[in-house]
């Protein structure tokens, strides 16, 4: 890594939560010149064109390395064999769009004014009102675009990295396709973390966690799959893995890095703030502990905060049993203020 970008990581993870204004009115700031740059700190996220800063590392669809939702072709094919046409006669993907213009929630009117790309902050915080977490199954964000773009023709508006670096595949005025039916109202985060299995059977972690001769659990990442920040150390955040009930069954699952959680946390409280209708909460039980399923249609339709991708559907279980609820919440309300 260049000194450059080591000190802008440095000087990421030494700020304080912030949301930029969207738009400065009347401040007394430089006329720009023609043909001036303006300077990105590379922590920003992209919300109807406008950047937010989050303070910790985002690479964005349109930077060297990043992952583009927009384009039709395949990524990870040969060029020759990479166009829309080549992937059609795969039979995989119907439809070279992996997202929408989040019609399940607009007007007919609304979305003659979006549809070709009119979107309006306040409009888009008038129908986004949840944040739903999927653990990718494919251990790397490098991998989990190949199969939702290349092979399944779906998308996501962020992937989050081992190493805790975050990339956003499309502005968040776009419907991604992560979530049946809560595409149109909420935002997608994959998370790099390879899943669970049934209690009792290893083999799923066996290559992929590795424990070394001092008992320490680490990650073994194929080369080509290596995150772009090799200084950041690759273990789950806790050494075993952790059980818990899912959908009314037992599995098991190791945790995420420290840093996937710290970047996770800087990213929800960032949203929590932009899109004021989604809740720094978790769905709940009447006692107040978490609900680890699928929650009934009359709670979901007016609940608004941060999912699971098992509270949307039964056939899905992440973000898993060891994902840490209390810790993105309370993280987030203290970054919040709140």
């Amino acid at each position: 890594m260049a000194s450059s970008q080591r000190m802008t990581l440095k000087r990421l993870r030494a700020m304080t939560f912030v949301v930029v204004p969207l738009l400065i009115l009347g401040a007394d700031l430089p006329a720009p010149k023609i043909g001036q740059k303006v300077e990105r700190l590379g922590d920003e996220i992209m919300v109807c064109g406008q950047l937010i800063h989050t303070t910790t590392p985002v690479v964005l669809w349109s930077d060297p390395g990043g992952y583009d939702a927009y384009r039709v072709e395949r990524r990870f094919v040969p060029w020759a064999e990479a166009s829309w046409e080549m992937t059609k006669e795969t039979g995989k993907m119907k439809n070279p769009n992996r997202f929408s213009v989040r019609k399940g929630v607009l007007t007919p009117a609304q979305i003659e004014t979006v549809r070709g790309g009119g979107w309006e902050l306040p409009m888009l915080q008038g129908v986004v009102d949840q944040f739903v977490i999927h653990f990718d199954a494919c251990g790397t964000s490098k991998k989990c675009f190949q199969v939702l773009h290349d092979e399944r023709g779906l998308s996501v508006h962020f992937m989050l990295d081992l190493d805790g670096t975050i990339y956003q595949t499309l502005d968040l005025k776009e419907g991604a396709s992560h979530a049946t039916k809560a595409n149109s109202r909420s935002i997608g985060i994959e998370i790099a973390n390879i899943g669970t299995s049934k209690v009792g059977n290893s083999a799923r972690f066996d290559k992929w966690y590795v424990k070394g001769p001092d008992g320490k659990v680490t990650i073994s990442v194929p080369d080509a799959e290596k995150p772009r920040n090799p200084t950041v150390e690759l273990a789950p955040d806790r050494p075993n893995p952790i059980v818990g009930n899912i959908q009314g069954e037992d599995l098991q699952q190791y945790d995420l890095t420290k840093a996937q959680y710290e970047s996770l946390i800087k990213l929800t409280a960032t949203l929590c703030t932009v899109f004021p209708k989604i809740k720094p909460d978790y769905p709940r039980d009447e006692a107040g502990k978490l609900l680890p399923k699928k929650i009934d249609d009359e709670l979901y339709l007016r609940y608004q905060g941060i999912l699971g991708h098992y509270h949307v559907q039964t056939n899905k279980v992440d973000p898993g049993p060891a994902f840490q609820w209390d810790r993105l919440i309370d993280g987030t309300r203290q970054l919040m203020g709140k």
